[in-house]
């Protein structure tokens, strides 16, 4: 795991290799092992790499990067990991081609000089990686299948740069640092920018599973090296048993949990207590012949965000050398750094504990498997049932629901049951997409009313368009399978994936997701509906699969989420920071949203009268995003 950065040239002009390194070093926190920066011509096409490197396989010297071939023809850098790179290896060499180290960064070299660019189709893993080749006069990008590594770029006609950060991109003064007021209101619908734009103006995000060629001329194309292929709906008819459907996912989470387990440094494992997090700890404690360094986070003030006791169970059950950590509502203060490193403003309130979770963990092992995906994969959450439901439901009822329940005040808890019926209410009159959007959103009915403007109910219909270009690319497959899919190009990508990255890269700790691995999302994918969810119950093959594995205690109860009582600090301990940042006279965010409508917002959420705690979560870290400044001193970067 590393960072990356890069700068490509077409106007002949040298490309500076102090402004690569001053790029690098704002990566260091990903790469806290050492960086390296070279650069590169061919005619008059320029371009420099520069690499932050976390050692994780192969620790000598001669693994570093950026890593170029004999003749200087090709070099690459690389953030991820390849798990088949053993394989690869072996078959590489069986044409006499020589490898100098035992790295999977030589893999991808080498296996680019035989194949070209047809070779990243082969890796498997996650990954984002920049490859020079002069013999084509070309630099080649690209982004593994899910999105798990990140990278950023930003084009002009005189040269490309490219990151995986934002804050590396914009130390080149030719990359503006400013807000695309545009992409705003996608940002308060969603918690996240949908891919491939971000809330800075002119810089994208490479897609999941694509490739990204740069050529000397300055003309840049992007193609799609892999898509998840969804079975018809007429299609379910003709799958597996439920004996050879368990036999298989047990089969292929074994290996991708043991793929992962290839380090040459200390490894561990994030356990929350759920059923994800104890399959992966449960199937590492059978693959490894001491016990599992295992690592979770409480909160001692709420119980019901408390999942110790659970994650405690686990541990016993697997013998594991376990630690905790508690968090207080002190944890508020890393907003700033939080901020820092997420490279903007983000709705997602559990970065608090994923942050301190890291920070603990990285103070033992260097590479930490998660439970991240499962839900994604095996239908894990209440709303794709609920979705489900909501089409069975005649349209007259539906409406009659929500004329009933939808508009009730909402003074429940965000994460509450009560809640989660009034979203379904309120949601219940709506088409399929503006009804699931509604349910996952931060703002809905009165976005266009924070965000000014006079722009109406456009404002939400143009926000919409991700949603309904996923569900359009799912075509004829069921409901729950688009729905699955719609996520998994969503929020999985924009919003979970990027937590867990920035989370553990800001203290340079690796995360790996067995549940991400190509083979078992393939298969998952390719299985009925019921094989998932039925009557309500979730995970359903899932569960089977690892019924002798998983305690009944966690097996059986519902998922709980990894969330923060963000109602009761704000009510509590936070309540005069929130409102001085927010409502202050300094208040940046007055430029963009209706400064009248977060003072509604906050005086309702003070009186009791509704939870709004996400959603002033939401224009808390946007705020504190603006008075950041967008350029940022690397100072910023504190563990």
């Amino acid at each position: 795991m590393c960072g990356i950065a890069g700068i490509v040239r077409f106007d002949g002009r040298p490309v500076e290799e102090e402004l690569l390194e001053r790029m690098t070093q704002m990566l260091a926190h990903r790469g806290p092992d050492g960086q390296g920066v070279q650069a590169f011509r061919a005619g008059a096409f320029q371009a420099g790499f520069g690499h932050a490197r976390l050692k994780i396989i192969d620790l000598s010297d001669a693994a570093a990067q950026p890593m170029v071939n004999e003749d200087g023809t090709i070099a690459v850098v690389f953030n991820g990991e390849i798990y088949n790179y053993r394989e690869l290896r072996q078959e590489l060499l069986r044409p006499g081609i020589a490898c100098r180290t035992s790295s999977d960064t030589e893999v991808i070299l080498r296996l680019y000089e035989a194949e070209g660019s047809r070779g990243v189709r082969r890796l498997e893993g996650m990954f984002a990686l920049a490859i020079w080749d002069a013999r084509t006069g070309c630099v080649l990008l690209a982004r593994d299948r899910v999105g798990k590594k990140p990278l950023f770029y930003y084009a002009t006609p005189a040269l490309a740069a490219f990151a995986s950060e934002i804050k590396a991109l914009v130390c080149h003064p030719d990359v503006p640092a400013e807000v695309d007021a545009e992409a705003l209101p996608a940002f308060f619908l969603y918690g996240y920018v949908p891919s491939p734009r971000t809330v800075y103006r002119g810089i994208r995000k490479l897609g999941p599973g694509e490739l990204m060629t740069i050529q000397a001329d300055g003309r840049i194309t992007r193609e799609s090296y892999w898509n998840l292929e969804l079975p018809p709906e007429a299609d379910a008819r003709r799958a597996p048993s439920d004996a050879e459907a368990i036999a298989r996912v047990r089969e292929l989470m074994t290996a991708a949990v043991r793929r992962r387990m290839i380090a040459d440094v200390p490894l561990g494992a994030f356990l929350s207590g759920g059923i994800d997090s104890t399959i992966v700890v449960g199937l590492m404690s059978q693959a490894s012949r001491r016990p599992v360094r295992t690592f979770s986070i409480g909160f001692s003030s709420d119980p019901r965000f408390d999942e110790t006791r659970y994650a405690r169970l686990a541990s016993t059950r697997f013998n594991t050398a376990h630690t905790e950590f508690v968090v207080e509502p002190s944890a508020i203060e890393l907003v700033e750094r939080l901020v820092w490193h997420h490279d903007g403003p983000f709705a997602d309130s559990s970065a608090i504990p994923t942050y301190l979770l890291a920070q603990l963990t990285r103070q033992h092992v260097t590479v930490a498997l998660t439970g991240d995906g499962g839900d994604e994969v095996f239908a894990g959450y209440l709303r794709f049932y609920a979705a489900i439901l909501c089409e069975r439901i005649p349209s007259p009822v539906r409406q009659a629901v929500h004329r009933l329940l939808g508009a009730t005040p909402e003074r429940a808890a965000h994460r509450s049951l009560w809640r989660r019926v009034q979203k379904f209410a309120g949601s219940a009159a709506l088409p399929f997409a503006e009804r699931f959007t509604r349910w996952i959103s931060v703002f809905y009915e009165d976005l266009p009313e924070l965000v000014p403007g006079g722009l109406g109910t456009g404002v939400v219909q143009e926000a919409l368009r991700p949603v309904h270009a996923a569900l359009e690319e799912a075509g004829g497959a069921s409901p729950l399978s688009r729905l699955l899919a719609l996520n998994l190009k969503t929020y999985l990508l924009d919003d979970l994936l990027v937590k867990m990255d920035r989370c553990t890269m800001a203290h340079g700790l690796e995360a790996r997701s067995p549940f991400l691995d190509r083979e078992l999302l393939e298969y998952a994918f390719s299985l009925p509906d019921a094989m998932k969810l039925r009557w309500g119950r979730t995970k359903v093959i899932l569960r089977r699969a690892f019924a002798d594995l998983v305690p009944p205690e966690i097996l059986q109860r519902g998922k709980m989420g990894f969330g923060v009582p963000l109602q009761a600090w704000f009510a509590r301990d936070l309540r005069d920071y929130l409102q001085d940042v927010l409502l202050g006279p300094e208040a940046r965010l007055r430029a963009h949203v209706d400064h009248a409508y977060v003072r509604r917002l906050w005086d309702a959420h003070v009186r009791g009268e509704a939870d709004h705690s996400h959603r002033l979560w939401t224009l808390l870290t946007f705020e504190v995003w603006l008075r950041q400044g967008l350029r940022q001193p690397a100072g910023m970067a504190l563990r």
